[in-house]
């Protein structure tokens, strides 16, 4: 090959060096999002397999990459349009792939007052992959309650305001859901009564989207008995799933699940939906995970908040009916 073939088919020293860097930042954000997010959130290890599996692979591939990229850094490149704009896409796409994972970076369980205080009632905690188990200490239970937690939501998160529930003598599942999303497994609780198989008496609750997940689950599932939802409301009408018990708990100065939403979601539940509002409630205080981006500015304190919360949900499981 002549000398001016070969300035033809090669990409100028300068160009190299662009797509050099651009593909080290690439490589980069790869491993830093995955070493930042492993090491700095304990939700990450301590939540559904499926979010570290992703970022191991991702930090796997963002060093190859970067070794790959060091002992290639002097190899001349083809000079293409077509190849350069399929590269410059693809950094593209590696960009946005770890801005999403960034995205689901889990809002951490933040302890609060109630923990502090200790529990109010004696009871177990065990602990899986894909849920965190509540249950009465010291006597069996026939009755059961399985809650999908808020989007990128700890699970822990909710084992604090739920934690009168299984005082009352109710067996509670927190769900693990994978990449902290309820709708990637919206049947992820079917899972829980399967594990559970001396509860008779099921409902299903969810706080936000994991209440959309809930209220699906109950209406295609005829065997839960009640349906519990937090700063949340369903995407289909319950109203044909008869002799469905609801109870729909909101917050006044929720940012998120607004009160005009709640009150919309009237037409999609059942007539007799126990509707119960927080005065300066907020999304946040559904859980003890600190503030959420969007929500309201609350005008009741999050202990408050939590107890009428709780009240509401004891009161309205106590009276569903048991099955045997």
């Amino acid at each position: 090959m002549d000398e001016s073939s070969l300035r033809e088919t090669t990409a100028p020293p300068r160009k190299r060096s662009a797509i050099f860097w651009a593909s080290a930042a690439c490589a980069a954000a790869l491993a830093w999002v995955a070493v930042w997010m492993l090491a700095g959130n304990p939700a990450v290890l301590g939540g559904h397999p499926l979010l570290p599996g992703i970022l191991l692979a991702a930090a796997a591939a963002g060093v190859a990459w970067a070794v790959l990229l060091w002992l290639r850094r002097d190899a001349p490149r083809p000079r293409s349009r077509v190849r350069a704009v399929a590269a410059w896409t693809g950094r593209l796409v590696v960009l946005a792939l770890a801005a999403g994972l960034a995205w689901l970076n889990p809002f951490t369980y933040q302890p609060g007052a109630t923990a502090e205080a200790g529990p109010a009632s004696d009871f177990t905690v065990t602990e899986t992959d894909t849920a965190l188990t509540m249950s009465p200490e010291g006597s069996p239970t026939t009755k059961g309650l399985v809650f999908y937690p808020g989007a990128r939501v700890d699970a822990r998160a909710y084992q604090d305001i739920l934690a009168p529930v299984v005082g009352t003598g109710y067996r509670v599942v927190i769900l693990k859901e994978p990449l902290g999303l309820s709708l990637l497994d919206g049947n992820q609780a079917r899972g829980a009564i399967g594990n559970n198989p001396d509860i008779t008496t099921w409902a299903v609750g969810g706080h936000s989207l994991g209440g959309v997940s809930a209220s699906s689950f109950a209406l295609n599932n005829t065997d839960v008995s009640g349906l519990v939802l937090y700063g949340s409301y369903p995407v289909d009408s319950l109203r044909g799933r008869a002799g469905l018990p609801v109870l729909s708990v909101s917050g006044t100065a929720d940012g998120l699940s607004t009160p005009a939403k709640i009150a919309a979601s009237r037409d999609l539940l059942p007539v007799d939906t126990e509707f119960i509002a927080v005065q300066g409630g907020v999304h946040a205080f559904f859980g003890d995970y600190g503030t959420q981006p969007g929500d309201g500015e609350p005008g009741i304190s999050r202990t408050a908040a939590q107890q009428q919360t709780a009240a509401a949900t004891v009161s309205f499981l106590g009276q569903l009916p048991g099955r045997r």
